[in-house]
């Protein structure tokens, strides 16, 4: 089959490797129907992510046709239209019991940390992901969904990380009626936090960014105000003007390790290595954010220390929730939301690009090229 290889940072090539097989009788085999390029995919591309290995296939978005199912399979069966969340879960552990999926601790060696992600370095278990034509989905009776008949794949898609990932960024903020949300980032994830928000009762959103298409982007689809955090000497400054000097009621870090902002951060964290990336959003959150307030983390940030105010965060009071999004327990609800009208995903999607020609579309996401959003991966293509 093809599929997209790692060959180390900023090198990816599409490549013929091996048909996945069924390892363990709960296994299924998927045709991938649609993938996607994720934020997050570009810190693998980077070199941000410990133990990326030469040869891994990434993608942790898709969904696709179901082509073989191992023994053991219950729920699934060959020609199934199936969307398969992120995480990797075993349905049965500590964690998952509680519907923390993204917490799984059977299915990564390095559990202690995180959980299990398809095609996200052996640091998230080594699973390939499904930039490819066809991947392998462990526990198939728990991951993986059935797509509803009145569902777009290109919405289906979206709904693996991105929106039920932005949806999550906006429950962990607790957001009360009438809140202001200030969300920091204007990519996909932040897009849908952002959008998200108003569902939950926001009576203010604030999307901050330093591209102005993205920030077009958010005033069309999240009706948010925004903020081009480069047309201002001291951003922090501005957003407490904005909120009466007391800061946000909540605010949403969707912008992570790679965050522009600080040309000393964005070395230090980016370049160098130093820290787990730049901790420049974060900051901005915790500056942001009114004394009591809410911080809810989104944003992916590596294992190493990093610079973070965290003695502003106690002696302000801030309330910090984070974690990777348990997919699969935002699904019933975000469901009724796109049947409904109240969100629509694939209003995001900018980009369709055949697998084979996948490195040119890691370039123009990597670079913020043609006023790129959110790239779809057509393996079929190939």
């Amino acid at each position: 089959m093809h599929a997209m290889v790692y060959r180390g940072p900023y090198k990816i090539r599409v490549e013929e490797k091996d048909m996945p097989s069924i390892e363990h009788p709960n296994d299924a085999i998927v045709r991938v129907a649609l993938a996607a390029i994720c934020g997050s995919d570009l810190h693998l591309y980077h070199g941000l992510i410990p133990d990326t290995r030469v040869g891994t296939t990434f993608g942790h978005e898709f969904i696709g046709v179901v082509e073989e199912v191992g023994p053991s399979v219950q729920n699934l069966k060959k020609g199934d239209r199936v969307m398969v969340p992120f995480n990797v879960y075993c349905g049965s552990c500590y964690f998952c019991a509680r519907g923390l999926y993204s917490n799984c601790h059977n299915v990564n060696p390095n559990a202690t940390a995180v959980g299990g992600a398809y095609g996200y370095s052996h640091t998230a278990g080594g699973y390939d992901g499904g930039q490819s034509e066809f991947v392998r989905v462990p526990f198939a009776d728990v991951g993986p969904t059935l797509i509803p008949e009145w569902m777009d794949d290109e919405d289906a898609v979206l709904l693996t990380d991105a929106l039920p990932t932005g949806y999550f960024g906006a429950q962990l903020g607790d957001i009360e009626e009438g809140d202001t949300v200030i969300v920091l980032g204007a990519g996909p994830v932040g897009l849908f936090a952002a959008a998200s928000s108003w569902l939950m009762g926001a009576g203010r959103v604030i999307v901050v960014d330093h591209l102005d298409y993205r920030l077009a982007k958010a005033r069309e689809f999240a009706h948010a105000e925004t903020y081009n955090f480069a047309e201002y000497p001291d951003i922090v400054l501005e957003l407490k003007k904005a909120t009466d000097y007391l800061g946000a009621d909540v605010v949403i870090d969707a912008a992570g390790a790679e965050a522009d902002g600080s040309f000393l951060q964005h070395v230090t964290g980016v370049k160098l290595k130093l820290q787990g990336g730049s901790p420049i959003a974060l900051n901005w959150a915790l500056d942001t954010a009114r004394k009591g307030g809410t911080v809810s983390v989104l944003g992916a940030y590596g294992p190493a220390p990093s610079g973070i105010k965290f003695g502003d965060a106690m002696n302000k009071g801030l309330t910090i929730r984070t974690n990777q999004c348990p997919v699969k327990r935002q699904w019933p609800r975000l469901f009724e939301h796109v049947r409904n009208g109240y969100l629509k995903p694939s209003e995001l999607v900018t980009h369709r690009i055949p697998l084979e020609h996948i490195a040119e579309g890691y370039h123009i996401f990597s670079s913020k090229l043609d006023g790129i959003i959110k790239p779809i991966v057509v393996p079929q293509a190939s």
